[in-house]
This record gives C-alpha cells, sequence and structure tokens, in this order.
C-alpha cells in the first residue's frame, strides 16, 4: 500500500505542472485523498467487508466529491485532476497510468448483474465532463475528448470525441509529451464541422454545374437571354420568337423528339 502510495504521488508531479511539492499533494489534491481511500476500501470489499467497504466509499465522496464504487479496479499511478463529480461504478476496470479530469463518468447501461461498467486500458487519458457508459473497452493509450459520450469500443491509440463518440485521430498524429500523455485539449478536432464543410463544398461544386449549365440554355437564345425553365406557356404571346413548341407535359419550349405541341399552341407554333 505505501509502494502503491509513493507511485501514486509521484505521478502527479508528472501530469500536474501546478504540483509543487509532496507535502502540497497529499493535503491539497482531493484525487489522492479519493484514491487512497479506495485502496482500503476496495481491499475490504475482496475480503468480504461489504459494509465497511462502502462506507468508507461513503466518507471519500464526502470529502473529495468523488465517488469511487469499492468493487471498481484500479491500477497503478492513476491520477484524477481536480476531481469533482467523477463517478466510477462498482465493475469498472481501470489500467496502469490512467488519467480522469472532474466530471468523468464510468457508468452502466442497464441494471442486470455482472459486468456492466466499461474497462479503461494502460494509458488512457479522459478529458473533462467525458461519460464512458456501458461494458465496453476503451483501448491502450486511447483519448476521450471533453463532454464526449462514448458508448462503443475505443481502439488503442485512437481518439474519441462527441456525442456519441467519434474516432477522429489516430495515435500517429496526436503530440505526446515525455511521459506519453496528450494534454493538449485546443487541438481536439471536430468531427461535425468536417461533415459541415463537406457539405458545403458538395453544394459549392453543384452551384457551379447549375451555372454552367445555365450559361448553355442562354447561349441558345442570344436575342432575349432567357432561360428555358423561365419560358411559359403565357410568353407564347409576346414576340419572342422561337424555335419548338410548347410541350403539352411540361409546357416548355422543346424539341425533343416525343414531345408534342399543346392544342393551345400548335398553331402559333
Amino acid at each position: 500500500m505505501l509502494a502503491l502510495l509513493r507511485e501514486d504521488v509521484a505521478c502527479v508531479f508528472d501530469r500536474d505542472p501546478a504540483a509543487r511539492n509532496v507535502f502540497d499533494v497529499l493535503t491539497c489534491y482531493p484525487g489522492i485523498h479519493a484514491l487512497v481511500f479506495h485502496r482500503f476500501a476496495n481491499a475490504a470489499w475482496r475480503r468480504g467487508l461489504r459494509w465497511p467497504a462502502r462506507f468508507l466509499s461513503y466518507v471519500a465522496r464526502a470529502v473529495t466529491n468523488i465517488d469511487i464504487h469499492p468493487g471498481a479496479g484500479i491500477g497503478r499511478r492513476f491520477f484524477i485532476d481536480h476531481g469533482a463529480g467523477v463517478v466510477i461504478g462498482e465493475t469498472a476496470e481501470i489500467g496502469d497510468d490512467v488519467t480522469l479530469y472532474h466530471g468523468v463518468t464510468l457508468g452502466g447501461t442497464s441494471w442486470t448483474k455482472g459486468k456492466r461498467h466499461p474497462t479503461l486500458m494502460d494509458g488512457v487519458l479522459v478529458g473533462a465532463g467525458a461519460k464512458i457508459l456501458g461494458p465496453i473497452t476503451v483501448g491502450a493509450n486511447a483519448r476521450v475528448g471533453a463532454n464526449s459520450v462514448v458508448t462503443k469500443p475505443v481502439p488503442p491509440g485512437m481518439t474519441v470525441v462527441g456525442i456519441p463518440g467519434r474516432v477522429v485521430r489516430p495515435e500517429t498524429q496526436r503530440r505526446l509529451s515525455d511521459h506519453n500523455i496528450d494534454l493538449e485539449h485546443h487541438l481536439m478536432p471536430d468531427p461535425v464541422g468536417k461533415a459541415i464543410a463537406c457539405l458545403i463544398d458538395h453544394i459549392n461544386r453543384i452551384e457551379a454545374r447549375l451555372e454552367a449549365h445555365t450559361a448553355t440554355e442562354t447561349s441558345q437564345f442570344p436575342a432575349k437571354n432567357i432561360r428555358l425553365s423561365e419560358f411559359r406557356l403565357n410568353d407564347m404571346h409576346s414576340d419572342i420568337r422561337l424555335d419548338g413548341v410548347a410541350c403539352s407535359s411540361c409546357g416548355n419550349i422543346c424539341d425533343q423528339e416525343g414531345c408534342g405541341p399543346s392544342p393551345s399552341t400548335q398553331q402559333h407554333a
């Protein structure tokens, strides 16, 4: 237990530049306090002392505002930054070197017994406010963006953002620090914005084709510079002289085979 505590405190200096000294971390970091409580509560839980374990968990939540069920399995060098509002369910499993920010929930999606909470493999980082729900696995060194809602498994080394969570960036495109941790949340990609940009580009291409088609139509009637789509039956009595007849099916000037004149315009044509 003492060795685990030393590792838990040491990892804070690697992941939080605000940490100044060991005394500061031991006395002012609720994530460390909640983790110490959980180490003892989990040991009691595994030995069948369920009520003492739950009571320790309750005390930890009252003191730190971090709710960790004593049945959850947590690996080495686990760090909860700020910690407020973090919830970790009973069957959740967390590997080594995992980092969570405030507001993270590792929750379930059903009331059935058995495995119902997520598994976070080694090196996972979960941004503030993210929700990971159900018995899914987040692969090693994956990254979950702030406020994401993840309900499907995440491959190792990938970045997930959005509601629902979408894989948007592989590990090869991330910037890792000396401790193999990516903290550049401001560089998170926006899959929704990218999709909208693709739609705008598609609309621009359609408009370009439409304008080219309109220019071709106009070039066939240079005298009056009109479009076929603007010509209707009520224009037949004007002084505009065009080849062809008014189509009985669409009302436009039409020279296509199989499109016959309407009775009212046949004489004029």
